[in-house]
Formats: structure tokens, sequence, C-alpha cells
């Protein structure tokens, strides 16, 4: 089984991922996204199965500084803005397969653990 998270190095939430997956003594591979923007084709699998709305920090500072509260936004054009600012997203964005979840989900991931 390997697990891919997508997060932020400072972010507690991605470093707790971190820790359940080492825990665990899961293959782990780690992307960091102030290094390397997740790629569209990737954050496409992620909105096919949680929607765009599910992969969004709305409680964010950085969704709220952004002033997306108050604007309307295609999808498209809040991939465009995912990419540029991954601050917006609910981290960590985590991949075991063909499962995908947003946000910290210890429990969704025990039950990826226990197939």
């Amino acid at each position: 089984m390997d697990v891919q998270i997508f997060g932020l190095k400072k972010s507690q939430a991605t470093r707790a991922a971190e820790r359940f997956f080492k825990e665990r003594k899961i293959k782990l591979h780690i992307v960091d996204l102030n290094d390397r923007p997740i790629a569209p084709g990737e954050l496409k699998r992620f909105t096919d199965k949680l929607s765009i709305n599910g992969v969004l920090d709305i409680s964010g500072k950085a969704y709220v500084d952004a002033g997306l509260e108050y604007l309307r936004v295609t999808d498209e054009g809040m991939v465009v803005k995912i990419i540029a600012e991954p601050r917006l997203l609910l981290l960590p964005l985590v991949r075991c397969g063909k499962a995908v979840s947003a946000g910290l989900t210890e429990d969704v991931w025990r039950r990826w653990l226990e197939v």
C-alpha cells in the first residue's frame, strides 16, 4: 500500500497525516505544495470524487483573504486559484490508490487500512 500526501510542511494537519501513516509503517510519498504545485490532473482526481467545494478550506484565512466568500468563481477559475495558492485547499489531500480524502480524516484512513 502506497499513500500520497499533498500538503504544506508547516501545516499541522499535514504533519498529523504523515505521523498517522508512519506509525502504521505505510510507505509514503509526500508532496510539499510550496515546493511543487499540485498538477491540474491530480487536483481533478480529488475534485471528481469530492467536488471542488469538498477540497476547499472555506473557513481558512486564505479563503477569506482572497474574498472568495463573496465572489462567484467558476470551477475552472477556482482550479487556477488553488494551483496559485495551495492554502485554499483543505489540507492534507491524501490519495491511496483510487481512494482520496481531504482534510484530517483519520477514520477514513483507518477504513483504507482495513481493506
